[in-house]
């Protein structure tokens, strides 16, 4: 099972890591091939729309790490996708990683719209995980909206699954025990009568990338 990971998170101790963190150990004991890379220390240059990648099948952008990472990801089984909400939105380092996905796919402008066809149609279980400082799951549609758009687009076999951390506004909250849990609330003004909840509903999704993780092995 080869799995490849992108964890956006511009802190090492970033909840979205700590969610990813989850499935990928528990990935790895059950004997994954995995490989993890951090989206802000990737070589990659900005997508400038040449659509040459509709003649090349392949982005036309040289010089950086794109190419090989593209065949990276093609090979995978299994793609993980981590990254906090900032803006209702994913971080900028995800967003470019995000944009050169474009050269996996065919795009045809039409009168009524554009056509998206992948040029290698994929098979892979894709999956997000956010986390976001909102007590609202709304936040993170508009990343989430994008997932689906690219699980639809390259491959009707794909798969999507999502963890949504909400409430989730301090380095290192997800994994935090009550006590501290209730320290973090009483600097965000929020009532403590959230934290028990909160604190198992964490739990909670650290315990579901467990689970995602033995379901592609069990699957």
């Amino acid at each position: 099972m080869k799995i490849t990971a992108f964890d956006g998170s511009p802190r090492k101790n970033g909840n979205s890591t700590a969610i990813l963190r989850s499935f990928t150990d528990r990935a790895e004991e059950l004997g994954a091939d995995l490989t993890v890379y951090r989206t802000s220390e990737l070589d990659l240059k900005e997508c400038r729309g040449c659509l040459m990648c509709n003649v090349l099948k392949k982005c036309a952008i040289r010089n950086d790490c794109w190419n090989g990472l593209a065949d990276e990801i093609s090979a995978s089984d299994v793609l993980v996708f981590a990254t906090p909400i900032y803006f209702h939105h994913t971080v900028s380092s995800m967003k470019r990683l995000l944009d050169r996905f474009r050269s996996f796919i065919n795009v045809r402008i039409t009168e009524e719209g554009i056509i998206h066809t992948p040029h290698n149609p994929w098979n892979k279980k894709i999956f997000l995980f956010t986390a976001h400082g909102s007590s609202s799951v709304e936040d993170a549609l508009p990343l989430v909206d994008l997932f689906d758009f690219m699980k639809e687009t390259l491959g009707e076999k794909n798969s999507l699954k999502c963890i949504n951390g909400t409430r989730l506004a301090i380095a290192g909250q997800v994994t935090s025990d009550k006590t501290r849990l209730s320290e973090i609330y009483t600097k965000l003004g929020l009532p403590q009568h959230l934290v028990e909840d909160d604190y198992k509903k964490n739990i909670g999704l650290l315990k579901t990338a467990e689970e995602f993780a033995e379901n592609i092995f069990s699957g």
